[in-house]
Protein backbone atom coordinates (compact mmCIF):
# COMPACT_ATOMS: atom_id res chain seq x y z
CA UNK A 1 0.00 0.00 0.00
CA UNK A 2 3.00 2.32 0.17
CA UNK A 3 3.73 2.58 -3.10
CA UNK A 4 0.02 3.42 -3.99
CA UNK A 5 0.01 6.21 -0.85
CA UNK A 6 2.94 7.75 -2.81
CA UNK A 7 2.43 7.51 -5.87
CA UNK A 8 -1.13 9.34 -4.97
CA UNK A 9 0.50 11.76 -2.91
CA UNK A 10 2.74 12.81 -5.88
CA UNK A 11 -0.71 13.23 -8.19
CA UNK A 12 -2.32 15.25 -6.35
CA UNK A 13 0.45 17.65 -5.57
CA UNK A 14 0.29 18.05 -9.38
CA UNK A 15 -3.61 18.19 -9.16
CA UNK A 16 -3.12 21.08 -6.73
CA UNK A 17 -0.53 22.69 -8.78
CA UNK A 18 -1.78 22.84 -11.65
CA UNK A 19 -5.70 22.27 -11.22
CA UNK A 20 -7.62 19.14 -13.20
CA UNK A 21 -4.64 18.92 -15.66
CA UNK A 22 -2.74 16.74 -13.05
CA UNK A 23 -5.20 14.09 -13.77
CA UNK A 24 -3.98 12.88 -16.89
CA UNK A 25 -0.86 11.33 -14.64
CA UNK A 26 -3.23 9.25 -12.63
CA UNK A 27 -3.28 6.61 -14.98
CA UNK A 28 0.72 6.54 -15.81
CA UNK A 29 1.29 6.33 -12.13
CA UNK A 30 -0.27 3.40 -11.88
CA UNK A 31 0.82 1.54 -14.90
CA UNK A 32 4.54 2.58 -13.87
CA UNK A 33 4.17 2.28 -10.15
CA UNK A 34 2.20 -0.74 -9.87
CA UNK A 35 2.45 -2.63 -12.87
CA UNK A 36 -0.53 -2.55 -13.80
CA UNK A 37 -2.30 -2.37 -17.92
CA UNK A 38 -4.33 0.76 -18.46
CA UNK A 39 -7.27 -1.00 -18.20
CA UNK A 40 -6.91 -2.15 -14.55
CA UNK A 41 -5.32 1.22 -13.77
CA UNK A 42 -8.33 3.26 -14.91
CA UNK A 43 -10.90 2.94 -12.68
CA UNK A 44 -8.94 3.99 -10.06
CA UNK A 45 -7.27 6.51 -11.61
CA UNK A 46 -10.49 7.96 -12.26
CA UNK A 47 -12.14 7.33 -8.95
CA UNK A 48 -9.14 9.19 -6.92
CA UNK A 49 -9.21 12.20 -10.17
CA UNK A 50 -13.56 12.95 -9.93
CA UNK A 51 -13.27 12.61 -5.74
CA UNK A 52 -10.74 15.49 -6.13
CA UNK A 53 -12.40 17.60 -9.19
CA UNK A 54 -15.69 17.50 -6.67
CA UNK A 55 -13.90 18.73 -3.96
CA UNK A 56 -13.10 21.69 -6.38
CA UNK A 57 -16.25 21.76 -7.96
CA UNK A 58 -18.39 22.01 -4.48
CA UNK A 59 -16.33 25.17 -3.55
CA UNK A 60 -16.36 26.56 -6.92
CA UNK A 61 -20.18 26.19 -6.75
CA UNK A 62 -20.04 28.09 -3.84
CA UNK A 63 -18.73 31.41 -5.54
CA UNK A 64 -21.28 31.00 -8.07
CA UNK A 65 -18.61 29.99 -11.32
CA UNK A 66 -19.74 26.78 -12.18
CA UNK A 67 -22.37 27.20 -15.45
CA UNK A 68 -24.64 24.01 -14.26
CA UNK A 69 -26.81 23.62 -16.88
CA UNK A 70 -24.04 23.58 -19.22
CA UNK A 71 -21.86 21.40 -17.00
CA UNK A 72 -25.00 18.98 -16.21
CA UNK A 73 -26.04 18.86 -20.23
CA UNK A 74 -22.36 18.21 -21.37
CA UNK A 75 -22.50 15.24 -18.25
CA UNK A 76 -25.60 13.86 -20.23
CA UNK A 77 -23.81 13.65 -24.00
CA UNK A 78 -20.55 12.42 -22.32
CA UNK A 79 -21.70 9.72 -19.86
CA UNK A 80 -23.16 7.00 -22.41
CA UNK A 81 -19.90 7.82 -24.17
CA UNK A 82 -17.87 6.42 -21.74
CA UNK A 83 -19.18 3.05 -22.32
CA UNK A 84 -18.21 3.06 -25.79
CA UNK A 85 -14.86 3.98 -24.97
CA UNK A 86 -14.65 1.01 -21.85
CA UNK A 87 -15.49 -1.18 -25.00
CA UNK A 88 -12.64 0.17 -27.29
CA UNK A 89 -10.22 0.34 -24.61
CA UNK A 90 -10.95 -3.77 -23.53
CA UNK A 91 -11.23 -4.26 -27.42
CA UNK A 92 -7.14 -2.36 -28.08
CA UNK A 93 -4.44 -3.66 -27.57
CA UNK A 94 -2.11 -2.46 -24.45
CA UNK A 95 0.62 -1.54 -27.17
CA UNK A 96 -2.13 0.59 -28.49
CA UNK A 97 -3.62 2.37 -25.50
CA UNK A 98 0.00 3.14 -24.02
CA UNK A 99 0.60 4.97 -27.71
CA UNK A 100 -2.67 7.03 -27.85
CA UNK A 101 -1.99 8.01 -23.95
CA UNK A 102 1.63 9.26 -24.74
CA UNK A 103 0.30 11.49 -27.35
CA UNK A 104 -2.33 12.65 -25.44
CA UNK A 105 -0.06 13.76 -23.19
CA UNK A 106 2.89 15.62 -25.95
CA UNK A 107 -0.60 17.63 -27.03
CA UNK A 108 -1.20 18.46 -23.35
CA UNK A 109 2.61 19.42 -22.97
CA UNK A 110 2.76 20.96 -26.29
CA UNK A 111 -0.38 23.46 -25.45
CA UNK A 112 0.95 24.18 -21.82
CA UNK A 113 4.29 25.38 -23.03
CA UNK A 114 2.64 27.31 -25.92
CA UNK A 115 0.46 29.21 -23.18
CA UNK A 116 3.64 29.83 -21.06
CA UNK A 117 4.97 31.53 -24.39
CA UNK A 118 2.49 33.59 -24.86
CA UNK A 119 2.28 35.04 -20.61
CA UNK A 120 2.10 38.54 -20.83
CA UNK A 121 1.03 38.70 -24.63
CA UNK A 122 -1.87 40.51 -25.84
CA UNK A 123 -4.83 39.22 -25.02
CA UNK A 124 -6.71 36.42 -27.83
CA UNK A 125 -9.38 37.85 -29.68
CA UNK A 126 -12.65 35.66 -29.48
CA UNK A 127 -12.12 32.86 -31.54
CA UNK A 128 -13.93 32.26 -34.66
CA UNK A 129 -15.79 29.04 -33.26
CA UNK A 130 -17.83 30.78 -30.33
CA UNK A 131 -21.26 29.45 -31.05
CA UNK A 132 -22.06 29.65 -27.60
CA UNK A 133 -22.19 33.51 -25.87
CA UNK A 134 -23.31 34.82 -22.71
CA UNK A 135 -26.45 36.97 -22.50
CA UNK A 136 -25.25 40.30 -21.14
CA UNK A 137 -28.70 41.18 -19.85
CA UNK A 138 -28.34 37.84 -17.51
CA UNK A 139 -25.14 36.42 -17.61
CA UNK A 140 -26.30 33.15 -18.73
CA UNK A 141 -25.46 31.14 -21.58
CA UNK A 142 -27.76 32.08 -24.46
CA UNK A 143 -29.17 28.89 -25.35
CA UNK A 144 -29.18 27.42 -29.36
CA UNK A 145 -29.13 24.68 -31.56
CA UNK A 146 -25.32 25.75 -31.88
CA UNK A 147 -24.57 26.22 -28.12
CA UNK A 148 -26.21 22.57 -27.53
CA UNK A 149 -24.29 20.59 -30.13
CA UNK A 150 -21.31 22.05 -29.20
CA UNK A 151 -21.51 21.35 -25.55
CA UNK A 152 -22.94 17.81 -26.16
CA UNK A 153 -19.73 17.31 -28.94
CA UNK A 154 -17.40 18.47 -26.12
CA UNK A 155 -19.05 16.33 -23.34
CA UNK A 156 -19.25 13.38 -25.83
CA UNK A 157 -15.60 13.62 -27.01
CA UNK A 158 -14.64 13.93 -22.91
CA UNK A 159 -16.73 10.99 -21.82
CA UNK A 160 -15.10 8.69 -24.89
CA UNK A 161 -11.61 9.65 -23.68
CA UNK A 162 -12.12 9.24 -20.05
CA UNK A 163 -13.88 5.46 -20.84
CA UNK A 164 -10.87 4.77 -22.85
CA UNK A 165 -7.93 6.16 -21.57
CA UNK A 166 -9.32 7.02 -17.86
CA UNK A 167 -8.21 10.52 -18.29
CA UNK A 168 -10.64 12.95 -16.21
CA UNK A 169 -11.01 15.31 -19.21
CA UNK A 170 -10.57 19.49 -18.17
CA UNK A 171 -7.60 19.21 -21.09
CA UNK A 172 -10.52 18.75 -23.72
CA UNK A 173 -13.17 20.48 -21.84
CA UNK A 174 -11.07 23.86 -20.90
CA UNK A 175 -9.86 24.67 -24.98
CA UNK A 176 -12.85 23.31 -26.54
CA UNK A 177 -14.71 25.65 -23.90
CA UNK A 178 -12.66 28.48 -24.31
CA UNK A 179 -12.63 28.22 -28.62
CA UNK A 180 -16.63 27.84 -28.13
CA UNK A 181 -17.70 29.85 -25.56
CA UNK A 182 -16.87 33.25 -24.26
CA UNK A 183 -17.32 32.04 -21.12
CA UNK A 184 -14.63 34.04 -18.64
CA UNK A 185 -11.63 31.10 -18.13
CA UNK A 186 -12.75 31.03 -14.11
CA UNK A 187 -16.48 29.97 -15.10
CA UNK A 188 -14.55 27.56 -17.79
CA UNK A 189 -12.34 25.49 -15.00
CA UNK A 190 -15.12 25.76 -12.63
CA UNK A 191 -17.50 23.85 -15.47
CA UNK A 192 -15.06 21.51 -16.56
CA UNK A 193 -14.47 20.11 -12.43
CA UNK A 194 -18.11 19.48 -12.25
CA UNK A 195 -18.21 17.77 -15.93
CA UNK A 196 -15.14 15.49 -14.93
CA UNK A 197 -16.64 14.85 -11.39
CA UNK A 198 -20.09 13.52 -13.11
CA UNK A 199 -18.41 11.93 -16.20
CA UNK A 200 -15.50 10.59 -14.13
CA UNK A 201 -18.06 8.81 -12.11
CA UNK A 202 -20.16 7.60 -14.85
CA UNK A 203 -16.54 6.24 -16.56
CA UNK A 204 -15.64 3.97 -13.14
CA UNK A 205 -19.67 2.35 -13.41
CA UNK A 206 -18.33 1.68 -17.54
CA UNK A 207 -15.19 0.31 -17.26
CA UNK A 208 -16.02 -2.06 -14.08
CA UNK A 209 -19.22 -3.19 -16.11
CA UNK A 210 -16.59 -3.94 -19.22
CA UNK A 211 -14.89 -6.16 -16.33
CA UNK A 212 -11.96 -4.13 -15.04
CA UNK A 213 -11.80 -4.71 -11.08
CA UNK A 214 -11.71 -2.13 -8.22
CA UNK A 215 -9.67 -2.88 -5.52
CA UNK A 216 -10.78 -0.98 -2.86
CA UNK A 217 -8.02 -1.08 -0.32
CA UNK A 218 -5.66 0.56 -3.25
CA UNK A 219 -8.46 2.85 -4.03
CA UNK A 220 -8.90 3.95 -0.36
CA UNK A 221 -5.26 5.06 -0.01
CA UNK A 222 -4.92 6.15 -3.09
CA UNK A 223 -7.66 8.48 -3.19
CA UNK A 224 -7.28 9.57 0.41
CA UNK A 225 -3.10 10.39 -0.55
CA UNK A 226 -4.48 12.17 -3.60
CA UNK A 227 -6.33 14.04 -1.51
CA UNK A 228 -4.04 15.24 1.03
CA UNK A 229 -1.13 15.77 -1.79
CA UNK A 230 -3.79 18.00 -3.54
CA UNK A 231 -4.13 20.32 -0.48
CA UNK A 232 -0.35 20.60 -0.60
CA UNK A 233 -0.08 21.46 -3.94
CA UNK A 234 -2.82 24.22 -3.66
CA UNK A 235 -0.88 25.71 -0.78
CA UNK A 236 2.77 25.27 -2.57
CA UNK A 237 0.65 26.95 -5.52
CA UNK A 238 0.29 30.41 -4.11
CA UNK A 239 3.91 30.82 -3.49
CA UNK A 240 5.85 29.08 -7.04
CA UNK A 241 5.31 31.53 -10.13
CA UNK A 242 2.74 29.92 -12.40
CA UNK A 243 4.88 29.88 -15.55
CA UNK A 244 7.48 27.83 -13.98
CA UNK A 245 4.84 25.62 -13.00
CA UNK A 246 3.83 24.68 -16.28
CA UNK A 247 7.09 24.46 -17.62
CA UNK A 248 7.66 21.70 -15.15
CA UNK A 249 4.60 20.41 -15.70
CA UNK A 250 4.86 20.20 -19.33
CA UNK A 251 8.88 18.82 -18.85
CA UNK A 252 7.04 16.21 -16.28
CA UNK A 253 4.44 15.51 -19.20
CA UNK A 254 7.23 14.62 -22.16
CA UNK A 255 9.59 12.88 -19.99
CA UNK A 256 6.66 10.21 -19.20
CA UNK A 257 4.86 10.36 -22.39
CA UNK A 258 8.70 8.93 -23.53
CA UNK A 259 8.29 6.66 -21.66
CA UNK A 260 5.16 5.28 -22.20
CA UNK A 261 6.14 5.20 -25.78
CA UNK A 262 9.40 2.96 -24.65
CA UNK A 263 6.79 0.35 -23.08
CA UNK A 264 4.99 0.49 -25.29
CA UNK A 265 7.84 -0.37 -28.13
CA UNK A 266 8.89 -3.30 -25.57
CA UNK A 267 5.66 -4.52 -24.64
Amino acid sequence: MLISVLLGAIVGALLGLTGAGGGILAVPALVFGMGWPIQQATPVALVAVSSSAAVGALEAFRKRLVRYRAALFMAAAGIPATALGARLARALPQRLLLALFAGVMLIVAVRLLRQTLRAGAAPQPESALCVARLNPATGRLAWSWATGAALAATGAVTGLMTGLLGVGGGFIIVPMMRKLTNVPMHGVVATSLMVITLVGGGGVIATMHHGASLPLEVVLWFSLATAAGMLGGRIASHRLPGHQVQLGFATILICVALGLMAKAAIA
